[in-house]
């Protein structure tokens, strides 16, 4: 299913089933396999400042896969050729996996824009949970395994954690 949305200004896609099942579960096991490497971070939305994260809600595991001065910054990162073959994207900024932890209640996190210039971005969610991503007029998109939301990412947008399984687990793709 795509589902393309213009609603007051906000334009985004929605494209369940992306990848193929071989594919997504390749994606999913080893992302959330015993052998692949997750970094604590304070804050979600804040500078890397521990003193400016906005309180102990605000933290997750994050993996880099790319960042564009640096370029791949993962041995993981040819896991995910399927999903970038399919993006057909002309250049990188940054891909990077997130983990929000079950904290026993949903955790909204501070508005953020990605990137201060307008740029593509694609969310693909690793697991379907009660969790969610709130785009600009608090249009709510909800988790859902191997479902793409592609939008604007420079637009103010939040996350969540979840509480209907242990973490909410997506990879963020800033594109060009």
């Amino acid at each position: 299913m795509v589902e393309k949305t213009a609603m007051r200004s906000i334009e985004y896609t929605l494209k369940n089933n992306f990848l193929n099942q071989a594919d997504y579960e390749n994606i999913k096991n080893t992302i959330l396999g015993e052998e692949f490497p997750w970094y604590f971070q304070y804050g979600v939305a804040v500078s890397k400042n521990i003193e400016m994260a906005s309180g102990e809600e605000e933290y997750l595991m994050g993996h880099t896969f790319f960042r564009e001065h640096q370029g791949i910054t993962s041995s993981f990162y040819k896991i995910l050729y399927p999903i970038l073959k399919k993006l057909k994207f002309k250049a990188l900024i940054r891909i990077k996996a997130n983990l929000y932890s079950n904290q026993g209640k949903i955790v909204e996190h501070d508005d953020h824009s990605d990137f201060p210039f307008s740029h593509k971005g694609a969310l693909f969610s690793l697991n379907t949970c009660n969790g969610f991503t709130i785009l600009k007029n608090n249009t709510k998109i909800k988790s859902v395994a191997n479902r793409m939301l592609l939008f604007d990412p420079s637009t103010p947008h939040h996350s969540s954690t979840c509480t209907d399984a242990k973490m909410r687990c997506n990879i963020n793709i800033n594109y060009f």
